[in-house]
């Protein structure tokens, strides 16, 4: 047995979603909004997405403690048309305004084709491919994107910007799974880098830039003013790409939405504070549902998914062991194990948890491998 894997221990996935859903409503949200909030975190840790999972909660009770998150709040339309709104989310977390935004998004679609809203004065959202995925069981594309704080540096700078700023679409289909494309528009998501650090691993070259804009392998290089790279790392390898992607995000979610952009977007760490002088409120979200048989009849479309699905499965692989994946393949493979195996969580996180347990005077969950 590895070191590495004797710092992993394996949940059940349903408790572990009552002990944070436990968790939530302790720090004083509605039953209903604990219930979200836990299904989106939960939803991130069995589809292999640890960074984003239960991992965060931390973080978040710590946002909450410090009144920068609101456990009650109420959110409210702004601006709105027949096909779009802006709503403010009162300075809660990501995990309840974005799916309340999709919501929206999908009750438009359906009285016009297409929905899309924007949200400001929010928090970290979570994984996004659980908001975009609302919309798969009613033969809709679902889009969500967030804006995040500045940790990316922009092709050529050192200075920091931008965020990791992911996007998501989620395509339906007949008989195949959804394609999910999940990705963050770095060349990795800083959650992977704190998995590094409670790994204690260094990063792969082409992650990180230190503060004088020089390679660096060291994840913990962020809190010593480094920055991570966009998508492809450097000019060579078409960075500016990546950069481009993360100032689209950057301009949908915020500056569309009066959310915070650029380097005013406020840090997720509460011990750090924002920025004086804010351009805007929050962070920003932008979410989006299509309905299919707004362009075309449904059946076709998702028959013609499968086709295509089927298609790019039987591409000749390079290396006969690797086989040609499709967006969403290892997050679904995940669930589908992890269901039956457990959640893994490293021995930092757990101890994350044992401390909100201790705090709020909670029994901590026990692992199902002891």
């Amino acid at each position: 047995m590895t070191q590495q894997t004797k710092n992993i221990n394996y949940y059940n996935w349903e408790k572990l979603k009552l002990f944070v859903q436990d968790v939530f409503m302790h720090l004083d949200f509605s039953e209903k909004d604990a219930k979200l909030a836990s299904d989106v975190l939960i939803s991130a840790d069995l589809r292999g997405i640890d960074s984003h999972g239960v991992a965060r909660l931390i973080g978040y009770k710590r946002l909450l403690d410090k009144n920068r998150a609101n456990a009650k709040p109420i959110l409210r339309i702004e601006h709105e048309t027949p096909s779009t709104a802006t709503i403010d989310g009162d300075k809660s977390l990501g995990l309840i305004s974005a799916p309340y935004a999709m919501d929206i998004a999908i009750e438009k679609a359906k009285n016009v084709g297409s929905g899309w809203v924007a949200v400001n004065n929010s928090n970290h959202f979570g994984i996004a491919a659980y908001h975009a995925m609302k919309g798969l069981d009613k033969d809709m594309i679902g889009i969500a994107m967030t804006n995040a704080s500045p940790i990316v540096s922009p092709t050529h700078s050192k200075a920091r910007l931008l965020g990791t700023n992911p996007i998501c679409v989620a395509f339906p289909t007949d008989k195949e799974p959804a394609i999910v494309i999940d990705m963050a528009t770095t060349t990795a998501s800083n959650g992977k880098l704190e998995i590094l650090q409670r790994k204690n691993e260094q990063a792969p070259k082409g992650w990180i830039q230190n503060a004088d804009g020089g390679s660096s392998l060291d994840p913990n290089e962020i809190q010593s003013g480094g920055a991570l790279l966009p998508l492809g790392s450097d000019p060579e390898h078409a960075s500016y790409k990546g950069y481009c992607l993360g100032a689209m995000v950057d301009i949908f979610t915020a500056v569309l939405s009066g959310a915070n952009y650029g380097p005013w977007v406020p840090p997720f760490v509460a011990f750090l504070n924002p920025l004086d002088n804010l351009v805007g409120k929050g962070i920003g979200h932008f979410v989006g549902a299509i309905r299919v048989d707004a362009f075309r009849p449904a059946a076709d479309f998702k028959s013609h998914m499968d086709n295509w699905i089927k298609t790019f499965r039987s591409a000749t692989p390079i290396d006969e062991s690797k086989k040609v994946l499709i967006p969403g393949d290892p997050e679904r493979e995940n669930e589908q194990i992890r269901k039956q195996s457990g959640i893994p969580l490293l021995s930092k996180v757990v101890e994350s948890l044992s401390e909100i347990a201790n705090d709020l005077q909670l029994e901590m969950i026990m692992p199902e491998n002891q």
